[in-house]
């Protein structure tokens, strides 16, 4: 069975390469070819499109950056979504907002497919080495019929609940981590201001009971300022963006997240975009 893979920026070439080392053929489609080639190196059957990828397979995954760029490969005038045949399912590990999910769910039930909505717990090492962590809504029995490749991919599968909840589980995560980040800078930026090195507040304030377990994985990253990307920066920013629209659609008011918000776009506007997440501390706290 042909595997569809769209999208193979940081995240989407290593999962669709751990497909490949599993044994799956691949049939892949990225707006930049080039990213492609490693893949196709090894066997993989690279598209002209997004249809392209949907006439040659049951399964699809899309793992791409924005809501927007989701519904342009499997929507849009050469999207997948017309070409599959009947009763396919497509499976979007993209951080996208939960009621666009749900309204994808929607579209390709319409259009005799199903759909799951599995974005992922983890940046670049984990999905390099599979140890990414599935966040699941949709049905049990399609989860299921998919399980061996989400395994494949990564060291858990959490089946949250219905379409959208997947993606409501990521953005939450997502959140949280953000104004963590954003937090912890200041913290560190007062730290400094007061005399204390960024080693000493780094080892005190990780190892105590306010350090999150993530920020450990960052500590380097903050002390060479070696922000080479992860997880950029410029998509903390839109995930931030898109959990204030879903509080909005909620109605609840969540300001600590639309000042973490704030941070981030300003770090965009310093020419951090590119940069991994953690950069906001060297906006926040500037050598």
């Amino acid at each position: 069975m042909n595997v569809g893979f769209i999208g193979l920026g940081i995240m989407g070439s290593r999962m669709a390469a751990n497909l490949q080392k599993a044994g799956h053929s691949l049939v892949v489609y990225n707006r930049t070819p080039e990213k492609a080639e490693a893949l196709v190196a090894q066997g993989a059957v690279l598209a002209s499109s997004p249809e392209e990828v949907g006439r040659q397979c049951r399964v699809v995954f899309t793992m791409l950056a924005t809501p927007e760029s989701v519904e342009e490969v499997a929507l849009g005038k050469e999207g997948f979504l017309k070409e599959l045949p009947g009763n396919s399912l497509w499976i979007d590990a993209s951080t996208v907002n939960p009621s666009f999910s749900k309204r994808m769910a929607v579209a390709a039930l319409k259009m005799g497919h199903r759909f799951l909505d599995a974005p992922v717990s983890g940046s670049l090492i984990p999905a390099e080495t599979g140890q990414l962590v599935f966040l699941v809504g949709g049905e049990t029995k399609d989860l299921e019929e998919v399980r061996p490749l989400l395994d494949t991919m990564g060291k858990a599968v959490l089946h949250i609940g219905p379409h959208g909840q997947g993606a409501s589980m990521k953005m939450v995560n997502n959140m949280l981590f953000g104004q963590i980040m954003a937090a912890f800078s200041e913290a560190l930026r007062l730290g400094t201001s007061l005399g204390i090195t960024e080693e000493v507040l780094c080892q005190t304030l990780m190892n105590g009971p306010g350090g999150a377990p993530f920020l450990k994985l960052k500590e380097q990253k903050i002390l060479s300022r070696d922000f080479s990307p992860e997880f950029p920066l410029e998509w903390m920013h839109k995930d931030l963006h898109l959990a204030g629209v879903t509080a909005y659609e909620q109605g609840i008011a969540l300001p600590v997240l639309h000042t973490a918000k704030e941070i981030f776009a300003q770090a965009k506007q310093a020419g951090l975009s590119q940069e991994d997440f953690s950069a906001v501390y060297q906006f926040v706290n500037p050598k």
